[in-house]
């Protein structure tokens, strides 16, 4: 009996083994963890293209919302770690996530194999057009002088623009009311719109806006302007250094995928990202590629990790104050 276990065992990791050198052998699904045309559905999808071209079977992006993206993060998490299920999580995701929502299913930190960041997307601070002040300076002021008269919207707990909203408001001293939306789009509308008073927001939501006219650019969050908004000063140069975020994009995978896999996920996302079809897209968005010393599952780790440990008591002292 012991002989015929023996032998099993090692037919069952012969064959894993086997798989593992042939994968992939049908498609593979990548969990988007919010509706399709945002952000990160859009980052997303082209990645996927040229992936799939790299591993020879198609990326098919899966839509799965709820609850701030964490719906479809903790249903990508108990997928079986084979390769056949991936995801595409954000700085919310896996990082403002374990803050914000009690009884959290997964852990952003260990309970998956990162692969790697796809993109960064900036946020930029934006009121609108009639808004008073001139800078951001001035805007600062008015902010601070107008409490809760002033409105600032976003689009829901766990959203991009609430994370990156509590976090301008706790460095300014700033206590705005905050008013929720059902996604960006109706938060955008109602600021066009002057219903609201300024929202803070990823540039690639905000950009045609801004470049229109229809709504005010006071700042961008990052250390350099952004070929796509160069007008608009960084925070740094409008007076808040302090004030720097990145809604970024990253591939994971379900915790415990085989070697052999991993690395050809981790090839994949990254000739996509040097694909210059896929590069030039995200550029004309208004994202970044990320660099050498950004790429990879080390660097994405280091990054959840420092993620979590910085908006953990921002976001916890927000919701404490805003039960």
């Amino acid at each position: 009996m012991r002989r015929a276990f023996a032998i099993g065992l090692l037919s069952a990791l012969a064959a894993f083994g086997a798989a593992a050198d042939t994968y992939p052998q049908r498609p593979i699904t990548m969990v988007v963890p919010f509706a399709a045309g945002g952000p990160t559905d859009v980052i997303a999808r082209i990645v996927a293209e040229p992936m799939s071209q790299v591993l020879g079977q198609q990326v098919v992006i899966e839509n799965v919302t709820g609850a701030g993206g964490t719906t479809g993060i903790t249903r990508a998490s108990q997928a079986s770690p084979d390769g056949y299920t991936i995801m595409m999580g954000h700085m919310g995701t896996h990082g403002a996530a374990p803050a914000l929502f009690k009884g959290l299913k997964y852990d952003p930190a260990k309970s998956f194999d990162p692969i790697g960041l796809a993109a960064g997307t900036p946020i930029v601070i934006v009121a609108k057009k009639a808004m008073p002040a001139q800078d951001l300076k001035g805007f600062i002021e008015g902010l601070k002088a107008g409490g809760a008269s002033i409105n600032q919207a976003h689009a829901g707990v766990g959203s991009v623009s609430h994370s990156t909203g509590v976090l301008f408001d706790s460095i300014v001293g700033a206590k705005p009311t905050l008013v929720v939306y059902r996604g960006t789009g109706p938060a955008l509308n109602d600021l066009m719109a002057g219903q609201v008073d300024f929202m803070t927001d990823q540039i690639v939501n905000v950009a045609p806006q801004i470049a229109g006219g229809t709504i005010k650019a006071y700042a961008i969050a990052t250390p350099e302007r952004s070929p796509s908004l160069p007008d608009v000063p960084t925070t740094k140069e409008a007076g808040l250094p302090d004030y720097e975020v990145s809604a970024w994009n990253a591939v994971f995978a379900p915790k415990g995928l085989p070697v052999d896999v991993r690395t050809k996920l981790v090839a994949a996302l990254d000739a996509a990202l040097k694909d210059p079809g896929a590069k030039r897209r995200i550029l004309e968005l208004g994202g970044t590629v990320p660099k050498d010393a950004e790429a990879g599952p080390d660097a994405l780790q280091k990054l959840v990790e420092r993620e979590v440990a910085r908006w953990t008591p921002v976001l916890r002292s927000a919701v404490d104050a805003n039960p």
